[in-house]
C-alpha cells in the first residue's frame, strides 16, 4: 500500500521539478525542438482544466481536485489492498491530481511545457502530471475490463 504513495510522491516530485525548470529556464511562449516537426518542449500556461477548457474557474478546480483527491485515497485504502493495479492506476491518477493543484494554488496557472505534433496536429501541451493521470485512468479502465471479464470466465 504504501509503494502507491510513493508512487504518487514521485510523481509530484517529478512533475514540480520538470515544471520549475520551465519556469527558471524559458519565457513564456518559448520552444525547444527536440525532434524537430514532432516534439517541442514549449513554455506555456492553462488556466483551466484539460485543452483549456473553463480558464479562470479556480475555485472550481480547487473544489473539484479536492474531492477527487479524498476520493482517490478512499478507494486506495479500501479496494487497492486486494489489487495491485488498482494501487498503481490510483497513484498515478494521485500524483497527476496533486501536482496540477500545486500549480493552481499557487501559481493560479498550470504550467505545461510537452508539445507534440502528429502529422500536422498540434496535441495540446501537457506536462508530468497530466501525463500520470491519463496513464492512471487508462490502467484503471483496462484493471476494470479484465476484471469483469475475469468475473465473467468464473
Amino acid at each position: 500500500m504504501l509503494y502507491y504513495y510513493l508512487a504518487a510522491l514521485l510523481i509530484i516530485g517529478l512533475d514540480q521539478l520538470t515544471k520549475w525548470l520551465v519556469v527558471r529556464n524559458m519565457y513564456f511562449g518559448e520552444s525547444i525542438p527536440i525532434i524537430d516537426q514532432v516534439l517541442y518542449i514549449t513554455s506555456h500556461r492553462n488556466t483551466g482544466a484539460a485543452w483549456g477548457i473553463l480558464p479562470g474557474q479556480m475555485w472550481f478546480f480547487y473544489g473539484i481536485t479536492c474531492l477527487v483527491i479524498v476520493f482517490i485515497i478512499y478507494y486506495m485504502q479500501k479496494h487497492a489492498k486486494q489489487n495491485k493495479w488498482l494501487g498503481i492506476s490510483l497513484g498515478l491518477m494521485l500524483g497527476g491530481a496533486v501536482g496540477n493543484f500545486i500549480d493552481r494554488v499557487f501559481r493560479q496557472e498550470v504550467v505545461d511545457f510537452v508539445h507534440v505534433i502528429i502529422v500536422n496536429y498540434h496535441f495540446p501541451i501537457f506536462n508530468v502530471a497530466d501525463s500520470s493521470l491519463c496513464i492512471g485512468v487508462g490502467l484503471l479502465f483496462i484493471q476494470m475490463l479484465t476484471e469483469k471479464k475475469t468475473k465473467e470466465s468464473e
